[in-house]
């Protein structure tokens, strides 16, 4: 009985700090989502809504992700390969660093410089993520050529629903 409750108080904290998976898949954003600005790594605010608005007419994911997460660190190698697999999708990191030293730290140590990056400088909760629900990095949203939420959960660059919601969208006229 002991080491059975051992085991049990073990394990508490996993549940305690797991994702969350959302109730509802959101197909689309709100206005008040989308106005949300982020920083980018020139220092310019802007709004998501431009951002999504720059990809439109191609398969967009956004990689959540912090350069103090383990496991956006381990998802890294995958989204590459993932990006390799499929050049005609467009990536983008959006960072819940802490800091912009943070986060500057971390594109340049993850060499990660030389690709589309933004950061939340006004923290974790806001408009935006509240409104997708997010609650735990990495995660990875998928939005279509039109600019709709085509992926709203996936953790994991490997998960098989991602590539199978890639090949979707490719056979789809916009």
């Amino acid at each position: 009985m002991k080491s059975f409750l051992r085991v049990a108080i073990a394990l508490l904290p996993i549940g305690v700090f797991a994702q969350k998976i959302p109730a509802i898949s959101k197909t689309e954003f709100s206005k008040e989502a989308v106005a949300q600005k982020i920083s980018s790594f020139q220092g310019k605010k802007i709004a998501v809504s431009e951002i999504i608005e720059k990809h439109k007419g191609r398969v967009l994911i956004i990689d959540f992700w912090a350069s103090w997460c383990a496991d956006c660190i381990k998802a890294l190698p995958s989204t590459k390969i993932l990006k390799e697999q499929n050049p005609e999708l467009d990536f983008v990191y959006f960072s819940l660093d802490r800091s912009h030293e943070q986060w500057t730290r971390g594109l340049e140590k993850h060499k990660l410089t030389d690709q589309e990056n933004y950061w939340f400088d006004e923290g974790w909760k806001n408009n935006f993520n509240n409104y997708v629900d997010l609650n735990w990095v990495p995660r990875f949203l998928i939005v279509d050529q039109s600019g709709k939420i085509a992926k709203y959960y996936a953790v994991s660059p490997n998960d098989p629903t991602i590539q199978k919601t890639i090949d979707e969208l490719k056979m789809k006229k916009f």
